[in-house]
């Protein structure tokens, strides 16, 4: 059986304000194309398929003309919700369009469930975890402690418990949107963090087939049967180095995998340049960033002026401007902003308690800085997906 792995569309995101709906819909033709023509079997979408909870109306039409593209093209189509959707508003109605091949999975109760397809060697049953946020799927998992470990451990095995059922030489792919350890994260996706601890093991997946995740925005290999597809389009500069793509994976009778990555259409390319405005004007081997969306960061001591119209002048496509003067680390002058890059809340919090006090948190008092972050977070999610 031959799959179309993507995830992580985020539709209705926007790129330094640049608006990317065109860019979107070239990439969701792409995506009905690339599936027509290579004969593929079946789509799974890993999760956050929007950017936001109630997203604007133009992503939703964007959305609704996606469904429709694939049911028409008659290759079945399995979608998880992951952190950055609302799953409720995106699986109303899945079992209508569940008639059309589109299948929604967006209740973590039916973890278990599997979509059933079936090829000349029989049964291949695709599993839809959408985003297991601790807080509040713990009752239904029945976990002590929620953790993103403990409650997608549980949804595991109920997947294995039923895949139990099954004929011998039934296949199992799983969707999951969750951060696996080994995966290289972005800055363009939200934290979900919990206890200090966001990565789950790769090893919380064993007993299937293919595991297709989505959250991280870089396509990456954790093991042969474990990948990222990562978005199809940037939404940030520390993304400038990925190769945007999905994964065409085939599985033989015997479930083993063999992946081939198929490029996505890019609007333009990213770079990230940095030096001295005059510097940055001036170098012929920054050329080859002149139509590239850009972001500049200068280290000028001082400030120049009009730096973005300078800089536009060359590289018109400038989205970005960062200024970050090349100073010793123990210059006061460093900005507070500059210390605290990389660090975080949780960190940041218990270096204000050691200023403060002269002596940091204890484990006590650690655990309780930890509980109140992950409580506000949670809050915070609750009241995005309600409203």
């Amino acid at each position: 059986m031959r799959l179309l792995h993507t995830s992580d569309w985020h539709l209705g995101r926007a790129f330094h304000r640049v608006n990317m709906l065109g860019a979107q819909a070239e990439f969701i033709g792409h995506l009905v194309m690339t599936a027509r023509e290579r004969d593929v079997d079946a789509v799974v979408v890993s999760g956050d398929v929007y950017d936001r909870a109630v997203p604007p109306l133009a992503a939703v039409e964007l959305f609704d003309d996606a469904l429709h593209r694939l049911a028409d093209l008659g290759v079945p189509t399995v979608m998880i919700s992951g952190n950055h959707d609302s799953a409720r508003r995106l699986g109303v109605g899945a079992g209508l369009i569940g008639r059309a091949g589109i299948h929604l999975r967006t209740e973590p109760s039916a973890c278990g469930v599997p979509v059933v397809l079936s090829d000349a060697h029989g049964d291949v049953a695709f599993y839809g975890l959408p985003y297991l946020e601790p807080a509040l799927v713990k009752n239904e998992f029945a976990v002590e402690k929620a953790g993103h470990e403990a409650v997608l451990a549980a949804a595991m095995d109920r997947v294995r418990a039923d895949l139990a059922t099954r004929a011998r030489g039934t296949r199992s792919v799983v969707l999951a949107h969750a951060f696996v350890t080994g995966g290289e994260a972005s800055d363009s996706e939200r934290d979900i963090t919990v206890g200090g601890v966001a990565a789950v093991p790769a090893g919380v997946f064993d007993g299937v087939d293919y595991a297709a995740l989505g959250h991280l925005h870089g396509s990456q290999t954790i093991t042969e049967r474990v990948r990222y597809s990562g978005s199809p389009l940037p939404y940030s500069f520390s993304e400038a180095g990925h190769r945007k793509s999905m994964w065409l994976v085939d599985l033989d009778a015997e479930g083993a995998v063999s992946a081939e990555r198929v490029d996505c259409p890019v609007p333009r390319a990213l770079a990230r340049i940095r030096g001295t405005l005059e510097d940055l004007l001036a170098d012929p081997e920054l050329t080859r960033y002149e139509q590239a969306w850009v972001e500049a960061t200068l280290t000028d001591p001082v400030r120049p002026a009009d730096p973005m119209a300078r800089l536009a002048e060359r590289f018109p496509h400038t989205l970005s401007l960062v200024f970050d003067p090349e100073r010793a680390p123990d210059d006061p002058a460093v900005s507070y902003a500059r210390r605290l890059a990389g660090r975080s809340d949780q960190e940041i919090a218990e270096d204000f308690v050691a200023h403060v006090r002269g002596a940091g948190p204890d484990a006590r008092e650690q655990a309780v800085l930890r509980d109140a972050f992950d409580t506000v977070r949670a809050d915070a999610t609750v009241r995005e997906v309600t409203r």
